[in-house]
């Protein structure tokens, strides 16, 4: 089997209820197993998965302080909406192609389907991870260059 094969291997095993397969053939044998940790699905109603909310407002001296400060205020969206793209693999999370070349995608990138996110170099094979959806990219969660394990959040992206 090639790279490629065991991708899509590895991709429709994830979604199914399938926990572990092992493939054998004439270059050698294949086994795949899922995380025994229970999936839950992304929906879009809020109200199905559990919630806490912290209410906490600051002290006026707090809040005063913070107005009047010359420090950059880095604004976070709170969308329970976001998706999590995660590392299909263990490797080494690249951002760009090559060292001379501009990042796949930055903050505040459009992306759609299909569309190259990054590249996870997995022993001495540089894979493009490619986008399951589309929408607006909200967050980079890892440093270029940084090792990556499987099913580590890479991107939080807001759906369009």
């Amino acid at each position: 089997m090639d790279l490629k094969q065991i991708h899509e291997l590895i991709k429709l095993i994830n979604k199914s209820n399938i926990g572990e397969i092992s493939i054998e053939d004439k270059d050698g044998k294949v086994t795949i197993k899922q995380k025994e940790e229970p999936v839950l699905p992304i929906t879009s109603s809020p109200a199905q998965l559990p919630q806490q909310v912290y209410n906490i407002a600051p002290s006026p001296q707090v809040a005063a302080q913070v107005a009047s400060s010359s420090l950059p205020v880095e604004t976070v969206k709170t969308n329970e909406n976001l998706i999590t793209i995660k590392s299909p693999m263990i490797g080494t999370f690249y951002r760009k192609p090559s060292p001379d070349k501009p990042n796949f995608s930055e903050i505040g990138t459009e992306i759609t389907v299909g569309k190259t996110l990054c590249i996870i170099e997995a022993m001495k094979l540089f894979n493009e991870i490619e986008s399951e959806v589309s929408g607006t990219i909200v967050k980079i969660l890892v440093e270029d260059n940084s090792p990556v394990e499987y099913d580590q959040p890479l991107f939080l992206v807001e759906p369009n």
